[in-house]
């Protein structure tokens, strides 16, 4: 193997950087902020036909007004299980029923609360980081290898330059979206 077939898969690497990112978005879709969203009924699971099932896959989520998002439950008999799955989702949101239609009526965030979901996105946020090194000590850890495989050391350092450079752009695009969506949830 001559030294120059040794290539690093940073497509790979950005590849699974982005899922980092990717993750973190869903979970900051699910935080609420003051508005109505449809997203954050993303992770609430309900206990239909015997197993969990995603919320949009037993009824129409809408979000008809800024403060009220609704569910048309398409089965009258699993209206009961979706007002359960809601009220433990730890949303905090208390659902009204009428016929099959489930609402959630957005109130407004205290103070305490938003500073303890910009805790939370902190903390997703932080998650997210450390994926995204523990992606870079990978792609280190190939870089190492490929060196003992016969890497020169000029192209050593070329590639774990850029695999830094692939981190620090992640990196910043975590932060960014720590800094934008915790605006969103302080905003008042």
């Amino acid at each position: 193997m001559s030294e120059q077939d040794i290539e690093i898969d940073t497509d790979d690497l950005s590849r699974r950087m982005d899922g980092a990112m990717g993750a973190l978005k869903t979970e900051f879709a699910s935080l609420r902020t003051g508005r109505a969203s449809a997203s954050m009924l993303e992770p609430v699971m309900v206990d239909a036909y015997g197993s969990k099932t995603p919320i949009n896959q037993v009824g129409t989520v809408n979000v008809p007004e800024p403060r009220m998002v609704t569910v048309n439950v398409w089965d009258k008999s699993l209206v009961s299980a979706v007002e359960k799955a809601i009220m433990n989702s730890g949303l905090g949101i208390n659902p009204q029923t009428n016929g099959t239609i489930v609402m959630l009526p957005i109130p407004e965030l205290n103070e305490e609360r938003r500073t303890e979901l910009a805790r939370v996105a902190a903390q997703y946020a932080e998650n997210a980081r450390v994926s995204i090194r523990n992606v870079r000590r990978d792609g280190m850890d190939q870089i190492k290898k490929a060196k003992n495989d016969g890497m020169s050391e000029d192209d050593q350092k070329i590639w774990e330059s850029e695999v830094q450079d692939l981190t620090d752009t992640f990196i910043k695009s975590v932060d960014a979206a720590l800094e934008n969506k915790q605006a969103e949830i302080m905003q008042v």
